[in-house]
């Protein structure tokens, strides 16, 4: 292999990045960029009484979109009500996603009894469900809502409950989880190990006024086999239990959506992901390293690259859309291996990167890197030439993760790089 500087730089750089990229397990959320706030006008809020099954009137805030688009219904937790979502709400009415807050039977403006979350199945969770569905009918049925791609999200025991039993009564329509300081049950675990298809949000603060609950926040994310889910960890000193949040545990800014004020950056996270999830790619979220640490360390076991390119085939196969794993992560992983002279390894990652991301310029320009390496000539000219074609056609990002100008222009000089060393002449 000709060890130019080029290279060089290259690996040095992308592997720099992964530090960046990855942080550990237990990060801080606030060391991520805050998404860019949407420019917005406050969307009109309408309060509306909606009469359950039995007739009780159960009190609701309805934040309508300016153009069509998808819905999203909001569930409380045990001791704040619809209006803590307020905020969240708005940014995610301007932003072109309708959404409901609702007021849970007993709690703020709506009628009926408070009763406490039972964990097993009672009448007051079929009860609960009533109610909720009655929310979601009124939330599919609004003029510009499709009813087909609709987000849900939970705060605290009894919101975080409630919306993943939702989501399993409405699995086909609904396409994404944001789950906030909580837990759900056994009927609720089960349907997350199967729920291959639904990304998930889950979010939890060391400090929880409520302990364990970062513990099992913890849990429920390991329980859910969608690859395309995130973990964000406020990370601090862990809280002694004086009770259950609606045993009137004073709040210190740690649960559920109190968060949002010692975490301001957090609605726009959540904002952000919504937008991802039903808007931009519904249904589906970027895989992390996090979510896919037993597909990254397979890949390192022998004959490991060959299951994973499988199993990512079998993936792609019911969901046309699959990702496995981050390409930046594996991407790295082929640098590593050929940086220590294992060439057809770093070949076979890269080549499943390309698999997992064919319209990645820079999944191809990498794989040009190692068919070099290897002596490989004219593999390395086609790949380097295509890296260039779709920098050129600006169908899609330069890769998965990036598509600066400087980044775009790495990748270009990388491919040029490899064209001049097999004297092909480049244009500039």
């Amino acid at each position: 292999m000709e060890d130019t500087p080029m290279a060089q730089l290259r690996v040095f750089w992308l592997s720099a990045v992964l530090i960046l990229a990855v942080p550990p397990l237990a990060q801080t959320a606030a060391a991520n960029s805050p998404p860019e706030q949407p420019s917005r006008m406050p969307p009109p809020l309408r309060v509306v009484d909606l009469k359950a099954s039995d007739g009780t009137i159960l009190r609701a805030s309805y934040f309508a979109a300016a153009k069509p688009g998808p819905g999203v219904l909001l569930l409380h937790q045990g001791n704040r009500t619809r209006q803590s979502w307020d905020d969240l709400a708005g940014r995610l009415a301007a932003s072109g996603i309708n959404t409901l807050t609702l007021d849970m039977r007993g709690f703020g403006e709506s009628g009926g009894t408070h009763q406490k979350w039972p964990r097993e199945e009672t009448p007051v969770k079929k009860i609960w469900a009533d109610d909720i569905d009655t929310a979601w009918k009124y939330l599919t049925s609004q003029p510009g809502v499709n009813g087909n791609v609709i987000g849900l999200g939970g705060a605290g025991l009894l919101g975080v409950d409630n919306a993943v039993l939702a989501a399993r009564r409405h699995s086909t329509a609904v396409k994404s989880l944001v789950l906030v300081s909580g837990e759900t049950f056994l009927a609720g675990q089960q349907f997350l190990r199967q729920a291959s298809q639904l990304p998930g949000l889950f979010i939890v603060a060391d400090g929880d006024e409520d302990p364990p609950t970062e513990e099992v926040m913890e849990w429920i994310y390991g329980v859910s086999s969608c690859p395309g889910k995130r973990f964000v960890h406020y990370v601090g000193t862990k809280t002694p239990w004086k009770g259950f949040e609606d045993t009137g545990v004073p709040a210190v800014g740690t649960h559920g959506t109190d968060l949002f004020e010692t975490h301001p950056e957090l609605p726009g996270i959540i904002s952000d992901w919504f937008v991802t999830t039903l808007i931009k790619t519904p249904s589906h979220a970027p895989a992390e390293p996090l979510a896919s640490a037993s597909i990254l360390n397979q890949i390192e076991l022998h004959g490991g690259v060959a299951q994973v390119t499988e199993q990512l085939a079998d993936a792609r196969r019911r969901d046309p859309k699959a990702q496995l794993f981050p390409e930046v992560v594996v991407t790295i992983l082929g640098y590593d291996h050929l940086a220590v002279g294992e060439n057809k390894l770093a070949i076979d990652i890269m080549k499943l990167v390309v698999t997992a991301y064919p319209d990645s310029a820079d999944a191809y320009d990498s794989l040009s890197d190692a068919y070099l390496a290897d002596g490989q000539k004219d593999l390395a000219r086609q790949t380097a030439e295509k890296a260039l074609a779709l920098l050129d056609s600006h169908a899609a990002p330069a890769s998965s993760w990036s598509d600066t100008e400087e980044r775009r222009k790495l990748i270009r000089d990388g491919a040029q790089d490899n064209l001049k060393q097999l004297g092909v002449p480049v244009d500039h």
